[in-house]
């Protein structure tokens, strides 16, 4: 192929040779993406609907669920799809499609999880200007910022990605459209500025991964210094969920897009694509709920439409306490 005008579609990768195996595939695939959509519709619907959960962070925790279902709307369902009809196709407006939502959502949570980094060192290490830096306005306008900065990033790479001439075939080496396996089929000198926008990327993503650590660093230092037990639990019962959804995400991507071509193999490609893409959408309505009693009353509340009295009682506790 002289040209990627020349290509109508692309190639995606086999999950597995059998019937079996694909079916099997399907059904994984299925049971996450109802895991994701489930967990995610419900942190939505319980923050939109309890108005004592309208506060920054459970603003900031809804527009995550946002990405999560956004990001995993984008990939899996291509890949049931496929698994389940024994097929690899994509169209070429599909795959420039898939790339470029993919790419919004994750730049988006990333962009979030920075956010919601900034919003629990404010919380924690300087609360009596909290209601001054994060204000109704100052929250919207940081998420507005956020969503934005994950289109533009989006459309820089998708457009930069798209405009490459590809000579190399049409297969992928991955279940949907991802950057590193496009520019594998470039043929132009060309695919050198998309990587430069990759070493950019990776400067910007490092430069909030510094941040974080650098709030964190602060945020163990002040909640050490909280005399009472009930509020260093409280404390950490905040900010342990999002650190764990930020090392799972940060450290499956960076090795996703930045590791050394001498490691890459088709099966660890796979793994580490699945950990970012498909997993953190599904945990993290899980990890957040897990540790934050107001959120589980809530997410009960909807459920059942009443509240038992003993998380009456621990709601209130903790509403007292901060």
């Amino acid at each position: 192929m002289s040209n990627s005008s020349s290509i109508s579609h692309f190639l995606l990768l086999a999950l597995a040779d059998t019937r079996q195996l694909q079916l099997l595939h399907f059904c994984l695939f299925l049971g996450i993406s109802l895991a994701a959509l489930l967990g995610n519709g419900l942190i939505i619907s319980a923050v939109a609907c309890g108005h004592h959960l309208h506060t920054p962070m459970f603003f900031f925790l809804l527009n995550l669920a946002l990405s999560d279902l956004g990001s995993i709307c984008t990939t899996v369902p291509k890949a049931m799809h496929n698994s389940l009809w024994g097929t690899r196709n994509i169209s070429y407006k599909g795959c420039a499609a898939q790339v470029f939502l993919l790419i919004f959502f994750l730049g988006s949570e990333y962009f979030l999880l920075t956010i919601m980094c900034y919003d629990r060192y404010v919380s924690i290490c300087k609360p009596l200007h909290y209601g001054t830096l994060l204000g109704s306005r100052a929250c919207a306008h940081m998420a507005a910022t956020a969503w934005a900065s994950g289109f533009l990033y989006s459309l820089l790479h998708t457009a930069n990605t798209f405009s490459l001439p590809l000579c190399h075939g049409n297969a992928l080496g991955q279940f949907f459209c991802e950057i590193p396996q496009i520019l594998k089929l470039s043929c132009s000198i060309s695919y050198l500025r998309e990587l430069g926008l990759i070493a950019v990327s990776a400067c910007l993503v490092f430069g909030c991964f510094v941040f974080m650590v650098f709030s964190y660093v602060q945020i163990f230092r002040a909640v050490l210094r909280i005399p009472s037990e009930q509020g260093r639990h409280k404390a950490f019962s905040t900010c342990l969920p999002h650190l764990a959804v930020v090392s799972l995400f940060v450290s499956s991507l960076m090795f996703a897009y930045l590791k050394p071509l001498s490691m890459s193999s088709p099966s660890l490609d796979l793994s580490v694509s699945v950990l970012y893409s498909v997993v953190p959408p599904a945990l993290n309505p899980l990890i957040y709920s897990l540790r934050n009693q107001e959120l589980k009353a809530a997410v009960w509340t909807l459920m059942t439409g009443c509240l038992p009295e003993q998380t009456r009682l621990v709601c209130s506790a903790d509403m007292v306490l901060w």
